[in-house]
């Protein structure tokens, strides 16, 4: 009986420093923090079905498309991280669309083309790649590109469509602040495929504390996104707007941009 008693007193005494464990424990799970980016947005009407995915995704949508506009409005209006998705040149000199920046460009025409995207889509944070894996690898467009996000105070994401990406470095020589995509999550439309790119997003996040994932309006992705975003939770990972990322390297405040 005395025994039992002590135990009691004992657990009621050190119950303040069980509280404070389990609170730090909670606070530094919650350190692991996940950006998911819907890249393509614009040219399909469906694309608008990506905008019910839970949390705080961020979209990236594609210059001068015919549902770019309204739905990047939308998506600012509730809240969530914006990107222009800036077609640069491939290595397969594949179709590019409007809005595009190719190696043919000389600086000025770099800066009228990111201008007009930008009057477009102003309260965008900055812009990120779409295909781009022959021009991200010459440094001289990038930095024209690092130059003009510079000058606007905008920030960078390398999609990383070639290993050989030159565009982080030129971002620091400029002093743009930069990020790179970690994971593709929907190269294959199957619940298979992208349950186990989701499964690593959540490995990467929990070993080195942030991770970056890119998706599209899929339909399947939506679907099956819709269902696995709330696990991250389960896992100590907190997904954030992507600008969150980079708040502790510098301010990410948007100016207007003019001609």
């Amino acid at each position: 009986m005395q025994n039992t008693l002590l135990k009691k007193m004992s657990f009621i005494a050190n119950f303040p420093l069980l509280v404070m464990m389990l609170i730090s424990y909670q606070s530094q799970a919650q350190t692991n923090r996940v950006a998911i980016i819907i890249d393509d947005m614009g040219y399909r009407y469906t694309d608008k079905h990506a905008l019910t995915l839970p949390g705080a995704i961020t979209y990236a949508f594609l210059p001068h498309t015919t549902y770019g506009k309204k739905l990047a409005i939308q998506a600012n209006n509730a809240n969530h991280d914006v990107l222009i998705h800036i077609p640069m040149e491939s290595k397969n000199s594949e179709k590019l669309g409007p809005g595009a920046l190719t190696s043919a460009m000389d600086e000025d025409a770099f800066k009228r083309s990111l201008t007009k995207s930008f009057a477009e889509i102003p309260f965008a944070i900055g812009i990120n790649n779409h295909m781009g894996s022959y021009l991200t690898q010459l440094y001289q467009p990038m930095a024209w590109t690092m130059a003009f996000l510079k000058q606007h105070e905008l920030l960078f994401l390398d999609s990383k469509t070639s290993p050989h990406s030159q565009a982080k470095q030129a971002a620091i020589d400029y002093g743009v602040p930069v990020k790179s995509r970690q994971i593709f999550l929907d190269n294959e439309l199957t619940d298979e495929y992208i349950s186990q790119q989701f499964k690593q997003l959540i490995a990467i996040a929990q070993k080195h504390q942030i991770a970056i994932a890119i998706a599209h309006p899929h339909p399947e992705t939506v679907a099956i996104l819709t269902k696995l975003i709330p696990t991250l939770a389960l896992h100590g990972i907190k997904l954030v707007p992507l600008s969150h990322l980079y708040q502790s390297e510098s301010s990410n405040k948007v100016t207007a941009v003019s001609e």
